[in-house]
């Protein structure tokens, strides 16, 4: 006797689902009709080529329910069986499937989605979800067996993760892909359907499965049935549970943020539109994970999926979303500076079929970051490290080469410290590596280094950083050296060797930084990543991680100290086209006179912290009397650096010296940078949903010469998409006023945001905040 011939793999995993013996009828029946046996149908699989191949993808069976009569080929009216078997006669068929999929609907709101655009199915894994199906006749459960599937990625398994059959049960149970009749109404059912909290995120294609005791049915699979799920942060077993509400509605259900950037005693900030609710966002999003061409059966585990986008937001191995320019030549593509959103980065990423996006900076990476991971459900911020080191050769250490005149030794110092970085955190647990991992995690998507081949990085637990345990993955090595590396500097001796001749211990990761829950306020989360500057404790972490280095024997021998060097500046330092002036102080610690011999240079830097330019060199002597404090003024002109600047307006001030009496070896760096200023933006008028307000935008040019070919950048979530305007030249010392239309659609809280986009000076924007009414 022939059976049903369903994938055998399934058979005994899930209650209700068995394969049910079909007695075989011998009767003649049209060519399209020889699917409906279950011997036909094993004869289809073997052979397909005897049979002729349905248009429609996705046919998991021969029968197709709920279709309309004008597309019925022999355009008969009145419904029909389905492909005139007596086998399935009274088999109880699916009509139509109502997934309860709109944003206002109870499904969406329940599974915090309903802020995403568009009507689809949008579930966190771990929670039910409801459904009616809309049945041929009464379902009667004591003849009718029903049970669902879905299915996600190329090739769908059950052990895999990706073929979920999810059969009928009296009671659902937690951590079991089930479902439940919990109404019904004539010939319709509601279902109330249970998903696992370690589910694979993603599209799922949905189709039901009817059988009675003679055969068979399994519902075409409709574009429109297709489920989305994401990872479930209010899911107490999923791994990216996070337990406070304020902290879930700011990580994950926040689209707009903060970036902060300059320098440490300079921090600037702009605002970010990551947008992942927007039009076309979720698609694009997925899109990235797609094209990654990993298997969607790995894409249950945050751990995974965070590694797949910090590879797939650049472009230099595998095409991902934005292309990295810091040359300062951005003639053929868009300024990373200019970029204030995700949105639109990401659609031309998906438009464009996967062509990288040109161009980014670590704040374009991290921004982009932001909006996938929170998009997909993973709780996630942009971090900003000022004083952050790139450690090249997996010393740990950040390592200044100087030659027998303590002059750089360019070809050598391949490390650099960048004046800030940003990158991300995301939260989730760490099954993976010994208890206590959980929580924060570092994840970097800007090209710096490889990670097994790949140029990725994290996620790196901030507990093992804090404590120097940086043999744990991933990447760990890697962020501690961003955030706590000393700062070693040596010198070359006759022979060609190096001695090392001075440390600097706490020149690296200061005042790391993201937005504040809840407000637009600058949280400090330094701690989190390192123990107190200079304490014992953070000793012991520096000191426990260079073991597992490429200089294991770094810290053998530390050196005593009576003189210091620091340099400090005013205020808040020097502005664009104005001098700038730092103060460099000296502290003789000792009962007796010393005299050194200073070496400095000012250098244009790139943010990174590579150089493009030395603008000056000096050198000089310095009388230090005993137990004192010197201070030496020191100015750069306005005219030395004019026309050299680049991006963030970055300079370095380089100091390193000896000391006479003691040699003692001084060395020290120091950056900061030029402020621009703001644009400022003044809404006019009462803000209302569909009426029409105004906002003017002003700015006047600081420099001594003429902005060339300015562009002008406006948009905001809820106010207007993004609108470029062409402004023109700006003279020297000139403003301008311009008055923009806007018709906000949607109500609440807002930001109204712009950035000033030309070649002479970079870092212009502002924003303001718009509350609309009904």
């Amino acid at each position: 006797m022939p059976v049903n011939t369903r994938d055998r793999t399934v058979l005994g995993r899930f209650p209700g689902v068995t394969l049910e013996p079909v007695e075989e009828v011998e009767e003649e029946v049209e060519e399209d009709q020889v699917e409906q046996g279950g011997c036909c149908r094993w004869m289809r699989q073997v052979c397909p080529g005897l049979f002729r191949q349905p248009e429609m993808d996705d046919i998991t069976d021969t029968e197709m329910t709920g279709v309309d009569e004008e597309e019925k080929p022999d355009g008969g009216g009145g419904p029909k069986p389905h492909g005139g078997d007596q086998h399935d006669a009274h088999i109880v068929k699916v009509n139509s499937v109502d997934l309860m999929s709109e944003q206002s609907k109870q499904n969406r709101k329940e599974h915090h989605t309903d802020l995403y655009d568009g009507d689809d199915l949008i579930l966190r894994r771990g929670q039910t979800f409801l459904m009616w199906l809309d049945l041929s006749r009464p379902f009667d459960p004591t003849t009718d067996k029903l049970h669902l599937e879905l299915k996600t990625g190329a090739a769908p398994e059950v052990p895999k993760g990706t073929l979920a059959i999810i059969p009928l049960v009296d009671e659902l149970q937690d951590d079991r892909w089930e479902a439940k009749i919990v109404k019904e109404e004539g010939d319709r059912v509601q279902l109330s359907v249970n998903s696992i909290p370690t589910a694979v995120i993603g599209i799922y294609r949905l189709s039901v499965v009817t059988s009675g005791q003679e055969a068979e049915l399994t519902s075409i699979h409709q574009p429109a049935d297709n489920i989305y799920m994401l990872f479930n942060p209010w899911c107490e077993d999923d791994a990216v549970f996070m337990d406070e509400e304020e902290e879930r509605k700011e990580y994950v259900l926040n689209d707009i943020g903060r970036l902060y950037y300059g320098t440490e005693q300079q921090i600037g900030v702009r605002t970010w539109n990551f947008g992942q609710f927007s039009g076309g966002m979720l698609a694009s999003c997925l899109f990235v994970l797609e094209k990654s061409g990993t298997p969607a059966s790995g894409w249950g585990s945050p751990v995974n999926i965070v590694r797949v986008v910090s590879a797939m937001i650049n472009s230099p191995d595998d095409a991902g979303v934005v292309e990295g320019n810091w040359s300062g030549d951005y003639s053929d593509g868009t300024s990373p500076a200019a970029w204030s959103g995700s949105v639109e980065i990401l659609n031309n990423y998906h438009d464009g079929g996967g062509t990288p996006v040109r161009y980014g900076q670590c704040w374009v990476f991290s921004g982009v970051t932001t909006t996938v991971l929170r998009c997909l459900g993973i709780p996630t911020r942009s971090v900003t490290n000022f004083s952050s080191a790139h450690d090249t050769d997996v010393s740990l250490t950040t390592d200044v080469y100087l030659d027998e005149s303590l002059d750089p030794l360019d070809s050598l110092n391949v490390d650099s410290i960048w004046n800030f970085h940003v990158w991300n955190d995301c939260w989730m647990s760490r099954p993976d590596l010994p208890p206590g991992m959980g929580g924060w995690q570092a994840v970097d998507a800007t090209p710096q280094e490889t990670s097994q081949g790949t140029f990725r990085c994290g996620p790196a637990p901030l507990t093992a950083l804090r404590s120097g345990q940086v043999y744990l993955q991933h990447d760990c090595p890697f962020v501690f050296a961003e955030v706590n590396s000393d700062k070693i500097y040596w010198q070359r001796n006759l022979d060609g060797t190096f001695t090392q001749i001075h440390n600097e211990k706490h020149i690296v990761g200061h005042h790391i930084s993201t937005k504040a829950v809840g407000s637009d306020e600058r949280y400090d989360i330094t701690h989190l990543y390192k123990q107190p500057e200079g304490s014992e404790e953070e000793r012991i972490a520096v000191e426990t991680a260079s073991r597992y280095g490429s200089k294991p024997e770094t810290y053998s021998a530390p050196s005593a100290e009576d003189v210091s060097v620091q340099v400090t500046l005013d205020g808040d330092g020097p502005l664009m086209g104005s001098d700038a002036e730092l103060s460099i102080t000296f502290t003789n610690g000792s009962s007796e006179q010393r005299s050194v011999f200073l070496h400095s240079q000012v250098a244009v830097m790139y943010y990174t912290g590579v150089h493009k330019a030395t603008l000056r060199r000096d050198r000089t002597e310095v009388d230090l009397p005993p137990d004192s404090v010197t201070s030496v003024e020191w100015t750069l002109l306005y005219e030395t650096y004019q026309g050299q600047l680049i991006d963030q307006a970055a300079l370095m001030l380089t100091l390193s010296g000896r000391v006479s009496q003691t040699q003692q070896v001084l060395a020290t760096q120091f950056s900061f940078r030029l402020k621009t200023p703001d644009l400022l933006i003044k809404p006019i008028g009462k803000a209302a949903v569909g009426k029409t307000m105004k906002a003017e935008i002003s700015f006047t040019n600081p420099l001594p010469h003429t902005l060339k070919a300015v562009m002008l950048r406006i948009e905001g979530l809820g106010l207007l998409s993004i609108r470029k305007i062409a402004v023109g030249d700006i003279a020297s010392q000139a403003s301008f006023s311009r008055i923009e239309t806007i018709v906000p659609t949607l109500s609440g809280p807002r930001k109204l945001l712009a950035s000033l986009d030309c070649e002479e000076l970079t870092q212009v924007h502002g924003v303001v905040s718009v509350l609309v009414g009904e």
